[in-house]
């Protein structure tokens, strides 16, 4: 006959199993992720090096720190440029952890001086090479969306011809990316004036030129609240062509409550807009820490804890 003290143990050892993933007899398999810190409402993604200070600089490490805090997606620029050994060994965590792939850069090569708006062949070639790439990329990694920006404006061209250029050329790229079922994100910014892409709504009509799944808007809050401002209303009229979110709050380009964006606002609008269409958006956390070390880190956590609250 079991005594008590037996039996509450070896049901604790269970739930403890069951909790952390470890196999136990009658229930063999790999070790899954089944609890996180935080259950967050949207999907929320960091990227690599935002907890060093917290998990180390071992990228599966980090992985496993996001996913115990309850960010479950990650977005990693650079994505390209890693080796596929250590793309294959992130999706692979990813997998066992049930996180999702967020953006990469399609890294266009060249000499890094390529603008679509210009029509010249070779810049056209580059981006077209960058994203043959980048299909073999994000199938190593389980990816959907690439960011995509086409680059400088072309002083010598009416913006209508440029747009024009750029046009076509995103519509042979979106060719290519198409029957993969793979998505370039267009985005705006603010870094400089020279950029030819700048606000929400020119990028709502070059996506609605294009005229494909593959081309979808990167609203990145963060930009278009210094390009444009009036944030839910252009969240709201490019809806139907938005593909991708990025954070970042203004001024600073830090995590939400240290500037003057209402991300709980934000948050909670676009919450219920995604839910009424069964949409599934990626948040793309895109910005640097307020405060550094740990203590830094655990901030920032808790700005996505306060700000997430609000979504109801």
């Amino acid at each position: 006959m079991i005594q008590r003290r037996d039996f509450v143990k070896s049901t604790l050892g269970l739930a403890g199993a069951a909790l952390t993933g470890v196999a136990v007899a009658g229930n063999p398999g790999p070790k899954t992720h089944t609890m996180a810190k935080n259950q967050f409402k949207l999907r929320y993604a960091p990227h690599f090096g935002m907890f060093e200070n917290s998990a180390g600089k071992d990228l599966i490490d980090q992985l496993k720190f996001m996913a115990d805090m309850g960010f479950m997606a990650l977005e990693d620029n650079g994505m390209m440029g890693r080796t596929p050994e250590v793309q294959e060994k992130i999706a692979k965590e990813m997998t066992r952890l049930g996180m999702k792939m967020g953006v990469f850069v399609v890294d266009k090569g060249g000499n890094g001086q390529n603008t679509l708006a210009a029509g010249k062949q070779e810049h056209i070639d580059i981006f077209l090479n960058g994203c043959k790439r980048a299909v073999e990329t994000a199938k190593r990694v389980n990816a959907k969306w690439m960011t995509v920006v086409p680059g400088d404006f072309e002083r010598n061209l009416p913006i209508g011809i440029q747009t024009g250029h750029v046009i076509d050329a995103l519509r042979r790229g979106a060719e290519i990316l198409e029957p993969h079922g793979m998505t370039m994100v267009l985005e705006p910014l603010s870094d400089t004036p020279n950029l030819f892409l700048r606000t929400s709504d020119q990028t709502y009509e070059i996506c609605r030129a294009v005229n494909s799944p593959a081309c979808k808007i990167l609203f990145d809050v963060y930009h278009m609240q210094k390009n444009e401002g009036h944030i839910i209303p252009h969240i709201n009229w490019c809806w139907s062509e938005i593909g991708y979110f990025q954070i970042g709050d203004n001024p600073g380009r830090k995590e939400p409550t240290t500037g003057e964006i209402n991300y709980k606002k934000v948050f909670e609008h676009c919450y219920k807009k995604a839910k009424a269409e069964n949409k599934d958006f990626i948040w793309g956390m895109e910005h640097g820490n307020a405060r550094p070390g740990k203590e830094g880190e655990t901030a920032l956590i808790q700005a996505y804890v306060e700000s997430d609250s609000f979504v109801v």
